[in-house]
């Protein structure tokens, strides 16, 4: 691999040849230890949003001159685009501010433009990566802002649509099961009939609200920390670079992304942050509920439960043949979980807020972003792989229904409390049904049994 000399402060680094990036990307890449952990796509176009914004406003403002400010746009362009998420080499364990990441921008930003202007890579020279490319900025606003972007983008574009098609495929299913009469259970035990689709309804309701809870953090989400530089005084930038930098992201993602009311809070804290977490740990305990549910009520198929049927996507045994396992309900279970340890690693993440920077934005932005990712890919396969091609087992539901004993409770007003449950003593110890026992002691007519359990609510 050839290599190229460059210098930054701390004397002179190797570069590939390659390579857009430039000295300070090359020394944090040599010195950070390497986890496997990289920054999310669209934490690296949001970045390259925020820097092809920036560069419009200096130009427009008289800050950074044309030609440069084009090649720096052009460069910036490419990167928010997803054309050079190759450059980004660095890992997400590195200093808490992430300036190590926003430097890595900045070089590649300025080593593609260099190249657009002169047809070498890389480089300072036309354009430089501090003085150019991160013009009236710093890493500490830049980052908390980016992580927002990326944010409120996924929730948008893949997080909200994910659930609204979870919502519509169990809603789908409330309506074809509302006739399927079921057992209803609490406690783990047999409680009075219901309908599956009243079932159904339940999760569809969950994931709703799921979609209301996601949409409640865009407000917090939408405030950016941009203009705020190093601690939120807005040194070395100019009094309008903020709001209209931000107005250009706004135009061109569709967002209502606005200026922090306080610049010194949107560095300091991650509170948006932590209220997004929460809201993502929320779906993921509904998704869980459901998925947990739906593959309580498909086991067997004959020594279980099994009065619905999940589709079959794969064998589920290496040793048992005909085993098939409820994969995509495990699939969901699994998100869940590590969608509620990125909660915990997000708010541990946020309480390092020491004075004017939160120093783990790193973290954050890992967790948060995954957390997203994982929960928009986990709901639509949800929706498509499971959910629509589930059924009902009417045979099952109805005969268990007879069995229960938890029809006593529909013989409450008609014979009392008491003696209701003399028959489901009598009905469990013998093993008969309680239409049975009610018949053989009789203590009504088969109309009357007939009647009341004519009763049970399925609307």
């Amino acid at each position: 691999m050839r290599e190229r000399a460059e210098e930054d402060a701390l004397g002179t680094v190797m570069v590939p040849e390659d390579a857009y990036y430039g000295a300070q990307t090359r020394r944090a890449l040599d010195n950070f230890p390497v986890s496997g952990f990289s920054f999310p796509p669209s934490f690296i176009r949001a970045l390259g949003l925020a820097k092809k914004a920036a560069a419009m406003v200096n130009r427009d403002l008289g800050l950074l001159d044309a030609g440069l400010a084009e090649a720096v746009i052009e460069a910036a362009r490419e990167v928010a685009d997803g054309r050079l998420d190759s450059q980004f080499v660095l890992d997400v364990f590195q200093t808490g501010s992430g300036t190590s990441t926003n430097m890595n921008a900045n070089e590649v930003i300025a080593g593609r433009a260099n190249e657009i202007l002169t047809g070498r890579r890389g480089g300072k020279s036309p354009v430089h990566p501090n003085d150019h490319v991160n013009k009236g900025q710093s890493s500490n606003d830049v980052i908390p802002s980016v992580i927002h972007i990326a944010a409120l983008l996924t929730l948008r574009r893949r997080l909200i649509p994910s659930l609204e098609a979870l919502h519509r495929s169990l809603g789908d299913k409330a309506s074809e099961f509302a006739d399927v009469l079921k057992i209803g259970r609490t406690h783990l035990q047999d409680a009075v009939p219901m309908s599956l689709g009243q079932e159904f309804s339940g999760y569809a309701r969950q994931v709703e609200l799921a979609i209301e809870r996601v949409k409640r953090v865009e407000s917090a989400l939408g405030e950016l920390a941009l203009g705020g530089t190093a601690i939120g005084t807005g040194l070395n930038t100019h009094p309008e670079f903020a709001g209209r930098v931000i107005a250009v992201i706004a135009r061109e993602t569709g967002c209502p992304f606005r200026e922090a009311v306080n610049h010194f809070e949107a560095q300091a804290a991650q509170d948006a942050a932590v209220e997004a977490g929460g809201a993502l740990k929320t779906v993921a305990v509904s998704l869980a509920k459901i998925a947990n549910d739906l593959r309580w009520l498909a086991s067997g198929p004959r020594c279980g439960l099994g009065e619905i049927n999940l589709p079959s996507l794969q064998p589920g045994s290496s040793i048992m043949p005909g085993k098939v396992n409820p994969v995509i309900p495990e699939v969901v279970l699994q998100v869940a979980a590590q969608v509620i340890g990125n909660d915990a690693a997000v708010t541990y993440g946020a309480q390092a807020g020491n004075f004017e920077l939160n120093t783990m934005l790193p973290l954050i932005a890992h967790n948060l972003l995954q957390s997203i990712e994982l929960l928009s890919s986990a709901a639509a396969l949800f929706a498509s792989k499971c959910v629509a091609g589930i059924t009902a087992n009417r045979e099952r539901s109805a005969s268990n229904i007879e069995r229960s004993l938890m029809l006593s409770t529909y013989l409450v007003p008609a014979i009392g409390y008491d003696r209701a449950s003399a028959v489901a003593r009598e009905a469990h110890r013998t093993g008969k049904t309680i239409r049975e026992v009610v018949l053989e002691q009789g203590l009504m007519s088969p109309e009357r049994i007939d009647d009341l359990f004519g009763k049970i609510p399925i609307a």
